[in-house]
C-alpha cells in the first residue's frame, strides 16, 4: 500500500468523518510517514478548533478605511458608467450625423443630376 493513496483517508479519519479499514490501519501502525501525517493533521485540526474560540479586534480605523475604500471604488465606478454611457450616446449621435449626411448628399446628388438632364 502507498502512503500517497491513504493520504485523504488520513484526514479524513482524523477529523472522524471515516475509519480506516485493516490493511490501511497495519500500514499507518508500521509506517513512520503516515504516522507522522497523522500527527500532523491532528495538531491542524486542533489549531483549527482553537481559532474558532478567539476574537480579534480590528485596528482602530481599518474599519472606516475599508468602507471609505469601498465608497471610492464604488465612485469610480458610477463615473465610469456614466462616462461609458455618454460615449455611447456620442457615437450614436455620430453615426445617425453620418447617416443623415449621406442621404443628404445622395439627394443632392440625385436633384443636381436632375436638373442637368432636364435643362
Amino acid at each position: 500500500m502507498l502512503c500517497e493513496e491513504l493520504s485523504e483517508a488520513l484526514a479524513a479519519t482524523v477529523d472522524g468523518d471515516a475509519r480506516l479499514g485493516r490493511a490501511e490501519r497495519r500500514h499507518v501502525e508500521r509506517c513512520l510517514r503516515c504516522q507522522a501525517e497523522v500527527v500532523q493533521y491532528r495538531k491542524l485540526l486542533r489549531a483549527m478548533r482553537q481559532l474558532r474560540t478567539e476574537v480579534i479586534e480590528p485596528a482602530p480605523g481599518l474599519l472606516a478605511e475599508i468602507l471609505a475604500g469601498i465608497e471610492e471604488a464604488g465612485e469610480r465606478h458610477a463615473i465610469r458608467s456614466v462616462l461609458s454611457g455618454r460615449r455611447i450616446a456620442y457615437l450614436g449621435g455620430l453615426a445617425a450625423a453620418t447617416a443623415a449626411g449621406a442621404a443628404g448628399a445622395l439627394v443632392f446628388a440625385t436633384r443636381s443630376r436632375r436638373t442637368r438632364l432636364a435643362g
